[in-house]
């Protein structure tokens, strides 16, 4: 008796997890994290939804799970035009149903909204100031260009706001939908030099909260992850001496920080997105999920 019980929760269980025939619109899905996020939602049966800028990689990606027999296609998409976003959204309900599930994973930094520099130090600013001809490859937050912040702002808030407007509004019409933001441990826990990036997804953190609650009586659940330091190739360019193989200053400084010592891999995602998309989660709205091996718990 006890096993045939046993065997029955265990076939609900996985019925609340169950991605299979969801149709999953996930925006910068060429990127190395949502890339993996849509390949492992594919593979478990879902209809994805690969948009990306880069239409080329969005759809080689498509077509590779295709070749394995997953449902998926690539669409161009930039998450600040609207009308692209419309068109997608539009090929998607065309081609399946409406999405009702949007993963908002575009976003990233730009150099132009960062420093050189940790701190600002009496030292530095008067060296600047006695440099009348300027040109420093140095900066602090007094030498970030506006346009900076503007850059940074738009990929990571607006490209959140409008793919969120779009496709929430066709979720609260059908009466049910995920919305599922990428936010970062930056919005928790700023990161020195980052700044820009580090407001940005603190916006998008707050957006989360608020439009979970504005949402909530249309059937519409929003949640966002926090990622901590995950090792993609970009974050390996950065944080590992390219001359030799040794982590730079920065990435032990991130591991000395982060208790389980080491970086997250992409992967490591997957079972967080799966809950909060799933009716494993359907009590579960406008929190920010730290995934990020204890960075966010340690303090010394």
């Amino acid at each position: 008796m006890s096993d045939t019980i046993s065997g029955r929760d265990s076939e609900a269980t996985r019925d609340l997890f169950d991605v299979r025939g969801t149709v999953y619109a996930i925006t910068g899905a060429a990127g190395a994290l949502c890339g993996v996020m849509a390949r492992e939602l594919a593979r478990r049966g879902a209809r994805v939804a690969l948009l990306d800028i880069d239409a080329d990689a969005a759809e080689g990606a498509a077509a590779a799970l295709r070749s394995e027999g997953c449902e998926a296609i690539g669409l161009r998409c930039d998450v600040l035009n609207e009308t692209e976003i419309t068109d997608a959204a539009d090929e998607i309900a065309n081609r399946w149903n409406e999405a009702t599930v949007l993963i908002n994973g575009a976003g990233g930094n730009h150099p132009s909204g960062s420093t050189t520099e940790e701190f600002a130090t009496a030292e530095f600013l008067a060296e600047a100031a006695a440099d009348a001809e300027g040109g420093s490859d140095r900066s602090t937050f007094f030498d970030l260009p506006v346009s900076g912040f503007e850059r940074v702002f738009d990929l990571n808030f607006l490209g959140t706001v409008l793919p969120s407007r779009i496709f929430g509004r066709r979720m609260a019409r059908v009466g049910s939908g995920a919305i599922l933001n990428i936010s970062s441990m930056s919005a928790l826990t700023p990161l020195t030099k980052v700044g820009a990036y580090s407001a940005a997804k603190g916006a998008v953190a707050n957006l989360t909260a608020w439009l979970a609650v504005h949402l909530a009586r249309v059937g519409v659940r929003v949640n966002a992850l926090a990622p901590g330091f995950f090792m993609t190739e970009q974050l390996r360019f950065l944080h590992i001496d390219q001359k030799t193989g040794e982590p730079t200053a920065r990435a032990r400084a991130v591991l000395a920080a982060t208790p389980m010592e080491r970086y997250g891999e992409p992967d490591e995602l997957v079972g967080a997105v799966i809950w909060l998309t799933t009716n494993a989660s359907s009590f579960v709205t406008g929190i920010v999920l730290p995934i990020d091996g204890g960075f966010s718990s340690y303090s010394i």
